[in-house]
Order: C-alpha cells, then sequence, then structure tokens
C-alpha cells in the first residue's frame, strides 16, 4: 500500500474537519483515534504476516507528513505509539528481537506511547531523574515525574526509564522497561492546557513506585552516551518522525496562503488578485523553495535508516539536522503564509492561526537547537577542550 491508499482523502478530510474543535475545547481526539485504528495505521511497522502494513522508516515518515497536513497534533501524538513500534522494528532489523513483543502487541491492538521526558533533564537519554528501585525476583519500582506524556488518554503501555544508583557496581545504571494501563503506582495528571498541539494530551505522569516485572524490563545500560542499538533506533525513529510531522505542517501552510493569496485581491489595483502582486509572488516563492530543501532531506535519512547505511559518527549529526531543520522550515513557513494571507489569519479559528500556534511546539522537541549545534559541532570540529 501507499501513504495515499493508508490515508485517502476523504479520511484526511474528516480528521482535518474536527481538527479546530480539539483545538478549541482542548480534547483529545478520540474519533481521529478510532478512525486511524480501524484504517491499520498504528500497524504501520507490523510485519504483514501479522496482520501489519510492513512498512519501514521512509513510507511511514510520508504517512505521518500526510496526516500532519490534516492535524498536526493527531500526527504528534500518534507518533510516540510509532516510535516504540518503529524502534521495535529497526532493532529487529538489526538482528535485536528484545522488542519484538512491541511488535505482537501492538498487532493485537496496543497502543504504546513515550513516558521518557523529565522536566529539566537536559542529559534525555543519558541519564534519568526517576528513581529506578530493584525488586525482588528482577523487576523494579520507578518513582519520578515524566512530562510531554502523549496520548496520555488512550495508552495501553507506557515505555518509561529511571535509574538505579547502585547499579553497576555504584556506577549507576539505566533501566528501560513498560507498564501497562492497569499497572498500579502511577496517576495522570490533567495538566495539558498548552499555546499549540492541544489535542495531543500530553499530560504529566507521575510515577509513584510503578512496579515493572522483570519479562517487561528490556533494556539495562551504564549512565552517558552509550552506543547500544537502542540509542540509535529511538533518535532514528524519534528525529525523523517528528521531522514528518513538521514538513507536513508546513506543506499545508503553504497550501493554505497559496489558496488565500489566489482569493484575496487588492482594491488600489482594480480587484486584482494578491497572486499578481510581486511582493507577495517572492514570499510564496521563498517559502516553497524552503519545503523543496526539506523533503528530499527527510526521504533520504529515512531511507537511509531502512537500507542499514553505516554513516558511523555522522548518524547522530544527520538525525538532529533533519529535526531542526523540519521544525524551523515549518515556523518560517507558515510566517509567510501568514505574512501573504493577511489580517484574516490572525483571527482564532483561521487555520494559519492554528498551525501558527502548532509549529511553536517543534522547538521544544529533543533535540533542541542548542543540543543538536552541539551535537554537530562536536562530529565536525571534535569535543571542546579543556
Amino acid at each position: 500500500m501507499t501513504p495515499e491508499e493508508v490515508l485517502p482523502d476523504a479520511l484526511l478530510e474528516r480528521i482535518r474537519g474536527r481538527a479546530a474543535g480539539y483545538d478549541r475545547e482542548n480534547a483529545f481526539f478520540h474519533e481521529d483515534l478510532e478512525e486511524l485504528v480501524g484504517a491499520g495505521y498504528l500497524k504501520l511497522f507490523v510485519p504483514a504476516d501479522d496482520g501489519g502494513l510492513g512498512f519501514g522508516l521512509e513510507a511511514a515518515a510520508q504517512c505521518q507528513r500526510r496526516l500532519a497536513t490534516a492535524a498536526p497534533a493527531t500526527a504528534l501524538a500518534v507518533n510516540m505509539h510509532l516510535v516504540w513500534t518503529g524502534v521495535a522494528h529497526l532493532l529487529k532489523a538489526r538482528g535485536d528481537s528484545s522488542l519484538d513483543f512491541v511488535l505482537k502487541e501492538a498487532a493485537e491492538g496496543a497502543i504504546f506511547a513515550f513516558g521518557n521526558s523529565e522536566a529539566g533533564n537536559d542529559s534525555v537519554l543519558f541519564d534519568s531523574r526517576t528513581a529506578a528501585t530493584p525488586l525482588a525476583g528482577g523487576g523494579y519500582s520507578f518513582t519520578g515525574t515524566k512530562i510531554f506524556t502523549s496520548l496520555s488518554p488512550a495508552w495501553t503501555r507506557l515505555g518509561i526509564f529511571g535509574k538505579d544508583p547502585d547499579g553497576r557496581d555504584g556506577e549507576g545504571e539505566l533501566v528501560h522497561g513498560f507498564i501497562t494501563r492497569e499497572t498500579p503506582g502511577y496517576r495522570i495528571v490533567d495538566d495539558w492546557d498548552t499555546l499549540g498541539m492541544r489535542a495531543s494530551q500530553s499530560n504529566t505522569t507521575i510515577l509513584d513506585g510503578a512496579a515493572v516485572p522483570p519479562e517487561r524490563i528490556f533494556r539495562k545500560m551504564p549512565v552517558g552516551p552509550s552506543r547500544d542499538p537502542l540509542i540509535f533506533a529511538i533518535f532514528a525513529c524519534f528525529e525523523t518522525l517528528l521531522a514528518a510531522v513538521y514538513t507536513g505542517l508546513g506543506e499545508r501552510a503553504l497550501t493554505v496562503g497559496v489558496e488565500t493569496v489566489k482569493r484575496r485581491t487588492s482594491f488600489k489595483n482594480n480587484g486584482r488578485s494578491y497572486a499578481q502582486d510581486p511582493d507577495i509572488r517572492w514570499k510564496v516563492a521563498e517559502a516553497a523553495m524552503a519545503m523543496d530543501n526539506l523533503y528530499p532531506q527527510l526521504a533520504a535519512v529515512a531511507a537511509d535508516v531502512d537500507t542499514l547505511v553505516d554513516h558511523g559518527p555522522q548518524w547522530f549529526p544527520k538525525l538532529v539536522g533533519l529535526k531542526v531543520n523540519a521544525t524551523e522550515t515549518a515556523r518560517r513557513v507558515v510566517d509567510l503564509a501568514i505574512r501573504v494571507s493577511g489580517g484574516s489569519s490572525y483571527f482564532r479559528g483561521s487555520e494559519l492561526e492554528r498551525l501558527y500556534r502548532d509549529v511553536l511546539a517543534g522547538m521544544f522537541h529533543p533535540s533542541d537547537d542548542e543540543s543538536a549545534h552541539n551535537t554537530v559541532a562536536n562530529a565536525w570540529l571534535g569535543p571542546l577542550e579543556g
């Protein structure tokens, strides 16, 4: 199947038609999710033999780009499920079966979410402020606070991690596992009242001794940067699929801007369309050229992940560079679309007004601008001395 067959125009129009209401009411996208589940969308990475679509990262990214043209917040939240299933897919392709159960459970209808982000933790995956306490039998209990937990109203499996400070002979150990909706010892705080991306309902999750049995602990690794394939798989899926969402958002902003320019007329130019105004045309061209630079970068990075290209130490610069380019390009294109569309885009309820708020979320996702530039500079220039 193609992305167009997975997400036909009629489905996209229904999803687009609900986006403004979810945003206005600060409501979760229950109806969108129901239709996406029915279309098999949450099984993009599940092997075809198990009832999934058997997609790789490149095809999944194109699907997410397409979904984001209709409802960026819906696409952003669905990303979290696709990150976990994508990670399982990438590991499996590289001979690591440790997350095969994720694909199996996704095939059975489980919905996965990402519970890793922590306030003030700029080490991201390389350290944690959540305590992971060993339990008898090999399990762990987790106590800490996770933020930006998208899909909060709907997930059935939440991936979490924390630090056992006494692990690895006192050097500390990072422990990864999954809780289920039925696991005791956690609560979801209804605190998602944000500027944009409101339908994602990325609420705070409080872990208070949430116990993960040994069979759901899937990784333990040292504190600090690691060459573990899990780290690459998470970065590859998270950054690429995130870039896909913001690429779709920018694509939609350009489309709406062009449609608006063609409708607008100039009083001083005897009712001629603004599409004939040289200054307006220049801004539209600038937005289109920016988007044209982004599409091949997204496709190339995703394809290289799928085909196991070895970029060595340049892999992480490529991934964070894609993320930053996508989020910043989308923000610039939305701004240009608003400028050519006139004052109507300033009113609440216009699609460009909502896209303007949604696109700002891009600067908060890891890797942020500072971290990404540091990663790229280190790869090309080496670490700072002293």
